[in-house]
C-alpha cells in the first residue's frame, strides 16, 4: 500500500538516517515542515529510503540499533553489574502524542524481556512531532544518539498507536518489510489504513530478543572499542 504521505524506512549511512512508516495527527498550518534541531544538519545529499522499502532497510535499521547500542553503553559502562538494558527516551518534544508513546512503550515492555523502554533523563533517543514531507520516521546521527519524528497528517490516517510503536521498533532493531499483514507491526502502512494492530508478533518479538538477549554485555564490549581510555 502506498500512502498519501511519504512512508519512509531508516536511512542512515555516514551522515543523518531516516526510517519512515506512514500516518497523521492534527496538521499545522498547510505545507509548514517542523523538523527537530536534530535533524538541522540533514543535507541535501541524504539517503532516505521510500515508504516501500529498499534494499537498504536492513542495514539502515541496523545502524540505528548500533546507534542506541552505543549510547547505552556510554551510559553504563560504569555500572557493569547491571543486569537488564534499560533504553531511556525522552517525551517532552512530542506532547501531542504523549499517550499514544506511552502506550508504544508499554506494548515493547510487555512484549519482550531482554530490553526496557524508560522515560527518563540523559536520554538515548528522543521524540518529536510536527509535519513532514517524508512522514514518520526514526532517524539518527549514527554517533550514539537518535529521535523519532511523528508527522501529523500520517498520524491521522493510519492507527497513530501502530506507527509510534512501529518507529520504536526500529530503536529496537527491526526493520520495515511492507509486504507483511496486519498482524505484524513492522509491515507498517502496507496493510492500508484499515489496519489497526499495534503489537508485534511472535517473530518480532522473538527477534526483538535475540538482538538484546545480550544487549549489556554487548553495549560493555562496545563502551571498550569506542570509550577513550584511561590514562
Amino acid at each position: 500500500m502506498k500512502p498519501p504521505t511519504s512512508f519512509l524506512s531508516p536511512a542512515l549511512g555516514l551522515a543523518l538516517a531516516a526510517v519512515t512508516l506512514g500516518m497523521t495527527a492534527a496538521p499545522a498550518a498547510a505545507g509548514e515542515i517542523s523538523t527537530p534541531e536534530a535533524a538541522v544538519a540533514v543535507s541535501s545529499t541524504e539517503s532516505i529510503a521510500r515508504y516501500e522499502g529498499s534494499g537498504e532497510d536492513k542495514k539502515a535499521t541496523r545502524a540505528f540499533y548500533e546507534a542506541v547500542l552505543k549510547s547505552v553503553a556510554e551510559k553504563r559502562a560504569a555500572n557493569p553489574g547491571a543486569a537488564a538494558v534499560t533504553v531511556v527516551y525522552n517525551a517532552s518534544r512530542a506532547p501531542s502524542f504523549r499517550q499514544q508513546i506511552a502506550s508504544s512503550t508499554s506494548i515493547w515492555n510487555s512484549s519482550v524481556s531482554n530490553v526496557r523502554l524508560q522515560e527518563g533523563a540523559s536520554a538515548d533517543f528522543s521524540y518529536y512531532e510536527g509535519n513532514d514531507a517524508r512522514g514518520s520516521y526514526a532517524s539518527t546521527n549514527g554517533h550514539g544518539r537518535g529521535y523519532i519524528f511523528l508527522d501529523y497528517r500520517q498520524n491521522q490516517q493510519y492507527d497513530s498507536t501502530r506507527v509510534t510503536t512501529h518507529e520504536t521498533g526500529h530503536v529496537l532493531g527491526l526493520p520495515d518489510n511492507y509486504r507483511g499483514p496486519c498482524s505484524e507491526l513492522m509491515s507498517g502502512g502496507g496493510p492500508g489504513t484499515s489496519c489497526r494492530n499495534a503489537y508485534p508478533n511472535a517473530n518480532e518479538r522473538a527477534r526483538v530478543n535475540q538482538l538484546w538477549v545480550n544487549g549489556f554485555a554487548k553495549a560493555l564490549e562496545k563502551a571498550g572499542a569506542t570509550l577513550p581510555k584511561a590514562g
